[in-house]
């Protein structure tokens, strides 16, 4: 059957420049670039083209641009390019479509329409570069009071994990990521002082050394749970639902369950790796507790066990469940949140802003007299550092980066990562395309965005007059709304520009 899809991306080459090297042809994990021993030329296929830029990226003479291809179809309001070539796609295959990354929807983006507040007259602002900025962080379950006798303190603070700086590395698992990747996060975590967290995947090993600046999953399908495996790690979360894929379960591929990653995940080498959607010990609050106080008496209540869910309309509620049940860390992560693979329309139709989510919780549960029982940690594809402080300002502890952190190593949103052909290495599977991802330079390019992070959030927390980061969680005072309409605002809990 002949296909009628017409490719998305065009290659321009420039046969001036083109010096026939070859590198186009080994660095496309897509097949597009091929050559011609006889006519000595470089062919594209350009209905193979992802549009993921390394090619064009490698060419030492810039021999190659590539684009969006200039096909239109017809004009229809209704009838999008996106919408005509989704069900011509489906009557090919019969099959789902299956993306990677995020949402990429012009949803209102909450972030860009609130603005922080500034230290003038009154409120003196604070230089960075000569006093300290305190954003050491503490994740857990704190008391109510505090009772001191004779000088001491006597009363038992449950388990606590420190952070310098309130980001952390999101839930990629070995498979969806390759090694090379995932060994990256847990020397940047470690170097940085902050966390990264296994995914639900199984932790490889060789990796268990990082123990203090992980977080491992216990998710539906319990892949590679086992004592040593809780033990091991700083916290474990036990993950109910993740952002880009609301209510359903996970998958991955079996092309991408390489001997490894099976033994692993403790499943047959070339299976799809299937998350059931519930987990199937957990239909109530009462269940989640039970799972919740089981995980603490396999930890020996040392660590803090954290609850992960989407986002969405009632995640209020649920949230002041998952405390009340024992959970010392909510997890919520928003509908622009990333994967390695699942279905677009799911992806792309399912869930809340993590924006709305999170103000939503904090304020239920200052309300309900419990925030301070359960450290918040968002998710859901924060771009910058502004995101950053602007979440902890509507109540977060923390933030999970994900996206922002695979661009930090090279990835350009192709949205290929259930493919396992990563051309950056990334998400791939395959020995001789991960193996392009050196771990060590990764490594570097991630402590130095985290870093870069943290000192900005240092400027605006001196521009703002404060000093601590802790002063800063949940004031709404420091926020502004800007072009959002009164439901918004009072959902969010700030008030308008100007008042």
């Amino acid at each position: 059957m002949k296909s009628y899809l017409l490719p998305q991306f065009a290659v321009h080459r420039d046969d001036d420049r083109c010096i026939r090297c070859k590198v186009c042809v080994s660095q496309c994990s897509f097949g597009v670039h091929a050559y011609d021993d006889e006519d000595d030329e470089i062919r594209s296929n350009e209905g193979a083209c992802v549009g993921c830029q390394r090619c064009a990226t490698l060419c030492p003479t810039g021999a190659l641009v590539i684009r969006r291809h200039p096909h239109e179809f017809r004009p229809n309001a209704n009838w999008s390019e996106e919408m005509l070539l989704d069900v011509k796609r489906k009557a090919e295959t019969g099959a789902v479509t299956i993306t990677g990354m995020g949402n990429d929807k012009p949803h209102r983006v909450y972030w860009d329409h609130l603005l922080l507040n500034a230290s003038q007259v009154t409120n003196p602002s604070i230089d960075p570069l000569r006093e300290p900025m305190e954003l050491r962080t503490f994740l857990g379950r704190k008391p109510d009071g505090l009772l001191f006798k004779d000088g001491r303190l006597i009363t038992d603070i449950p388990p606590q994990v420190m952070i310098e700086t309130p980001i952390i590395f999101s839930a990629m698992s070995y498979g969806a990521i390759s090694y090379q990747a995932q060994l990256a996060f847990m020397q940047a975590a470690q170097e940085l002082g902050t966390l990264c967290n296994t995914g639900e995947g199984g932790w490889p090993m060789d990796f268990r050394r990082f123990g203090r600046n992980v977080i491992v999953q216990c998710a539906s399908g319990r892949f590679g749970v086992d004592p040593d495996y809780l033990n091991q790690a700083a916290i474990v979360e036990i993950k109910i639902g993740q952002g880009a894929k609301p209510g359903i379960g996970g998958h991955l591929p079996g092309e991408k369950v390489t001997a490894a990653v099976a033994a692993t995940r403790m499943i047959p080498e070339g299976t799809d790796a299937l998350s059931p959607a519930p987990q199937h010990d957990i239909y109530s609050i009462e269940d989640l507790s039970m799972l919740i106080y089981a995980l603490k008496e396999a930890t020996n209540y040392e660590k803090p066990i954290s609850v992960k869910i989407a986002a969405v309309h009632n995640a209020a509620a649920i949230a002041s469940g998952m405390v009340r049940a024992g959970a010392d860390i909510i997890a919520i992560d928003g509908f622009r949140g990333g994967t390695g693979a699942a279905p677009r329309v799911i992806r792309d139709n399912v869930g809340i802003p993590i924006e709305l989510a999170l103000a939503a919780i904090d304020e239920r549960l200052r309300r309900e007299g419990i925030r301070n029982r359960a450290s918040i940690l968002v998710a859901g594809g924060f771009r910058n550092s502004a995101d950053i402080i602007k979440a902890i300002a509507l109540g977060a502890d923390a933030v999970y980066i994900g996206t922002a952190a695979l661009v930090a190593m090279g990835c350009t949103l192709c949205q290929q990562c259930n493919t396992g052909k990563c051309a950056w290495g990334i998400t791939a599977q395959d020995p001789y395309i991960a193996k392009r991802l050196n771990p060590d330079i990764a490594t570097r390019r991630l402590v130095n965005l985290v870093r870069a992070w943290t000192l900005e959030i240092k400027e605006m927390l001196g521009g703002m007059g404060i000093n601590s980061i802790e002063s800063l969680r949940g004031n709404r005072l420091h926020l502004r709304g800007i072009g959002l309409q009164e439901w918004e605002l009072e959902v969010l809990g700030v008030k308008g520009a100007g008042q």
